[in-house]
């Protein structure tokens, strides 16, 4: 497939041999960001876990420090006083049996769904939607809670959901290519601990595997495995 030239500009920029260190890698993410648009700065983690082993699941949530410099539009499940709370701390819509169906016809104008326990019997519907896009939601990830005014506060302030897939790889992002490289060490460094803190006990052998940061609209740079596992 062809490349554009902004993308090959980019790349050019990279020698795509080399393990980067984390800092340098931000650095170069920042110079590879020509969009005209403010481009989200992602990451992809391999781990060396095997995630169809229910033993080996990573999954979980985790405060990126510096935010991730975007709104995002939330659906609520809840009833009654947590749906008010939920709304008081910011809830972009509070979701109902009506919004299910809406969302099983296949609406999806939205980033991220929470729920009160009480309301995963309407959720649970959802499966089938949701689960596909990584949005159902689930007590590890704290996407299902009773305290929904606190996790509707923490989510729109900067926490983020991490799952591993089928392949073994963890995809994040971790801020915007306006970010100081600082901001985005910070955000990284927070991911980077959490997925640590996170490793199952039937993991055997080397952990983080391979890294690799990006922008929206660049190419991959590789960083080394080794400045996660040093730590």
């Amino acid at each position: 497939m062809a490349k554009s030239r902004r993308f090959v500009e980019a790349r050019e920029l990279i020698d795509r041999e080399n393990l980067y260190e984390p800092e340098e890698a931000m650095e170069l993410a920042k110079k590879t960001a020509s969009a005209k648009f403010d481009e989200t700065v992602e990451v992809a983690i391999k781990l060396g876990v095997n995630p169809r082993q229910a033993d080996q699941q990573v999954r979980g949530a985790v405060t990126l420090p510096a935010g991730l410099g975007k709104t995002v539009k939330m659906v609520v499940f809840a009833q009654d006083a947590d749906a008010e709370a939920a709304k008081e701390a910011g809830a972009d819509i509070i979701g109902d049996e009506e919004t299910a169906k809406k969302i099983s016809d296949g609406w999806m104008d939205f980033d991220m769904v929470l729920a009160t326990p009480d309301m995963m019997r309407v959720v649970g519907r959802l499966g089938r939607v949701l689960g596909p896009r990584g949005l159902m939601p689930n007590p590890k990830a704290g996407t299902v809670t009773s305290d929904i005014a606190t996790a509707v506060q923490e989510f729109k302030a900067g926490k983020i959901e991490y799952r591993v897939e089928r392949a073994g790889i963890v995809h994040a992002p971790i801020g915007k290519a306006s970010f100081s490289v600082e901001d985005l060490m910070t955000n990284y460094e927070a991911l980077i601990d959490a997925l640590r803190k996170a490793r199952p006990a039937a993991a055997k052998g080397a952990y983080f595997r391979n890294i690799a940061v990006s922008t929206t609209m660049g190419p991959g740079i590789k960083i080394s495995p080794r400045s996660a596992a040093a730590k």
